[in-house]
């Protein structure tokens, strides 16, 4: 049996569509965060973790003393939702103009300065592989990563295409203590918090 594209696209909208209400139902009843990539569902099983939360929280209020007023970088809901791609993601700091937070539904990945994550120990691959995808993919011109694992991130950035799709085409390494620029915004890396255990391994 041959599918015409267009056939091919509808269903897959449909079942986009289908994830993302199991998903936004999921949230609220279900332990983890749910996101949508292109291969399906994603579950990151991670308990709160004292590191992860505080790297967020120092991440977040350090952006928000450097960066103009009408910038800010949200924490939480809603998603960043890019549904003619089926991906829906949670950033666990979104830097964006307080204007674009405007209105009902998902925020427009494209509307983002730049997106944070701190690697989960539950899940690495989801920041460092699926993520480093799916953002450019997405439209997000910026990905901050820190890795509380390491003690070290990476800031991506100039998205440009290939054979594979939109990917980042700058990567600027970083260890814990340096100063990192996150767009057009720079800030300091120490006294950020470590996983007990931590590995080099990425």
């Amino acid at each position: 049996m041959t599918i015409a594209p267009e056939n091919a696209r509808q269903g897959a909208s449909q079942l986009y569509r289908v994830m993302r209400d199991f998903v936004q139902s999921a949230d609220d009843n279900l332990p983890g965060k749910f996101e949508i990539t292109k291969e399906g569902i994603v579950l990151d099983m991670m308990s709160p973790m004292k590191p992860h939360e505080l790297t967020v929280l120092r991440v977040r209020r350090r952006l928000e003393k450097v960066m103009p007023a009408e910038i800010v970088a949200h924490t939480g809901e809603p998603d960043v939702e890019d549904e003619p791609e089926g991906i829906m993601r949670r950033p666990d700091v979104m830097v964006i103009a307080e204007a674009d937070m405007e209105g009902e539904g998902s925020f427009d990945p494209r509307s983002l300065v730049a997106a944070v994550e701190i690697i989960s120990r539950s899940n690495p691959d989801n920041d460092w592989v699926t993520k480093m995808r799916d953002y450019p993919l997405m439209g997000i011109p910026v990905y901050a990563i820190f890795d509380p694992r390491t003690g070290t991130g990476t800031v991506l950035s100039d998205i440009h295409a290939t054979p594979d799709g939109p990917r980042y085409a700058t990567r600027k390494d970083f260890v814990y203590g340096e100063d990192v620029t996150i767009a057009d915004w720079t800030i300091s890396s120490e006294d950020l918090p470590r996983y007990e255990g931590g590995t080099r391994e990425q």
